[in-house]
Parts: C-alpha cells; structure tokens; sequence
C-alpha cells in the first residue's frame, strides 16, 4: 500500500512540475519541428489579421495546457498500466502542440492566457473522475474530447487569414495528430460517452474557447 501511494504521488507532483514548467515556458523541447519552420512567414497580414491570428493561436495554446493535464489525471488515475502508459504518450506527443503554438505566438506578439493554471486545474480533475470511471469511459473520454477539438480546429482553419500560412500548417499537422489520439483510444476499447456529457463537454470548451481568446 505504501509504494502505490508514493508511486502516485509521485506521478501527480511530476505531473505537475513539468506542466506549470511548460506554462512559464521552462525548458519546453517539442520532438518534432514546427510544421511551420520551413514556410516564409507573410508580411501581408494586417494588424488586425496578426492579432486575430495570434488570439486564435492563444486558443490552441491553452487547449494543449488542458490536454497535457487531461492525460495526466487519467494516467493518475488508472491501475491499468498500458493505459496509463499510453495517456503518458499521449501528454509528451501533446508537447510538441504546446511548444509550436507558443513560438507561433511569440512570432505574433501575443502572450499566453493568463487563466493557463485554471484551464490546467480544471481539466486535470475532469482527467482523474474520467479515470476512476473506467478505463473504457475514460478512453470514451479522450475520443470524444479529440473529435471535439478537430472541429474546433476546422473552425480555427475557417477563420485564420489565407496568407497565415505558417499558422495555418500547425494546425494542419495538430488536426491530423488529435483524429490519430481520438481514433486509438476508442480502438484501445473506449466508450461512446452519453448525449448529455457531450453538451457539458461543449459547453466547457466554449468557456475556455472564450476566455483563452481575450484574456
């Protein structure tokens, strides 16, 4: 009993070091390049364009602090030790969406959403109830949670200026990330989770959606 409380206390403080580390952007190394590197950056983006584009790269950022968060209070909160090494996975591959959404956003003069630790406490817990569940609604969870970010990132597609095409190309690559996560975790065995916890699902992402966006 001793060595699963200390194992999991571990895990949580761990856990949280290293998010709150990315959050003040601490030693943040992606894996992969940003999709973006290899594109010229436009000098036709007005003002206006470059803030719009910025706020909706403040968006991403935030949603990928909520993500990493996410799969660490699942992996918390499992006994099952694949799942808990695939949500583990998932939170590093999750990395390199957090880091290239914050040099995008450093190129475009924008700061982070200072509601960052709210946006990381909140989706933590939502992480460790889905965990408890079970392990297949809180596969459901991460399914259903991806599909939910693609249109939110089609959505961010739809608005983002034409001549954004560095911005444009991360999220291009993030989009065909979150379908993959979303696709294995309901291969893995997850469950297609109730009407009423995809509208509660929505309605908290509009908050955050919100939020990020001004502030």
């Amino acid at each position: 009993m001793n060595n699963r409380t200390t194992s999991a206390l571990d895990a949580l403080i761990t856990g949280f070091d290293e998010t709150l580390r990315q959050i003040a952007g601490i030693n943040q190394t992606a894996g992969r390049p940003s999709p973006g590197n290899d594109i010229a950056d436009s000098d036709a983006l007005t003002r206006e364009q470059a803030q719009l584009a910025g706020r909706l790269m403040r968006i991403n950022h935030a949603g990928e602090v909520a993500a990493q968060a996410l799969y660490r209070g699942q992996a918390l909160a499992t006994d099952n030790e694949a799942v808990r090494n695939a949500m583990e996975e998932a939170a590093a591959e999750e990395t390199d969406h957090l880091v290239w959404c914050q040099e995008r956003m450093d190129e475009l003069n924008t700061r982070p959403s200072v509601l960052n630790p709210f946006w990381y406490a909140g989706s933590f817990t939502l992480g460790y109830v889905a965990g408890k569940a079970g392990d297949d609604w809180s596969l459901g969870f991460v399914g259903e949670t991806e599909r939910q970010v693609e249109q939110h990132l089609d959505h961010h597609l739809d608005r983002l200026p034409e001549t954004d095409r560095r911005s444009r190309a991360i999220i291009e690559t993030m989009k065909e990330d979150e379908a993959r996560h979303g696709q294995t975790a309901m291969d893995a065995g997850g469950r297609e989770l109730p009407g009423w916890a995809r509208k509660m699902m929505r309605l908290t992402s509009k908050v955050m959606t919100r939020g990020a966006y001004w502030l």
